[in-house]
């Protein structure tokens, strides 16, 4: 009787597991690849690729500068979930500003690859970004990609 007890309970818990909806964490090198990207990027050491549209000139940000930018973030399914400027021209109207620091782990470590004028194309995994919970629009465990003109550093 209590294998039964037990199996009932085992199964309870498969069905509402089952029931529970499951991200699946979306591999950013396996989009590279899919869509042809992957010989036109670097990969970096820390999980990440990118692409230096045009690397600026300057000083490169440290992690407690304070970052004035354009920007626009997308799914790898092309969906925006947010950017500055308009739908056509993410660098029109006013940049914004932040500190480095308090922006997600991709952007710490991508933006010190440039500097002021420069533009790079940051391919994030999850872990980088939003992780499993994600945020607003953005489903858990998704790779993203962010377009980012860097405008000056302070």
């Amino acid at each position: 009787m209590r294998n039964i007890g037990f199996i009932l309970a085992a199964g309870m818990v498969m069905f509402f597991s089952s029931c529970k909806k499951q991200e699946k964490l979306e591999l950013i090198g396996d989009y590279l690849t899919r869509t042809g990207l992957k010989s036109t990027v670097q990969e970096d050491s820390r999980g990440f690729y990118y692409k230096i549209v045009s690397p600026g000139a300057g000083t490169a940000p440290a992690l407690t500068s304070k970052v004035t930018l354009f920007y626009k973030g997308y799914l790898t399914n092309g969906n925006v979930f947010d950017q500055t400027g308009t739908a056509s021209n993410y660098e029109s109207g006013n940049p914004v500003t932040f500190t480095l620091n308090q922006l997600i782990s991709g952007w710490q470590v991508g933006l010190p690859l440039i500097k002021p004028g420069g533009k790079i194309i940051l391919y994030l995994p999850a872990s980088l970004g939003y992780g499993p919970y994600g945020q607003g629009s953005i489903p858990g465990n998704a790779a993203l990609i962010f377009e980012i003109t860097l405008v000056s550093v302070g």
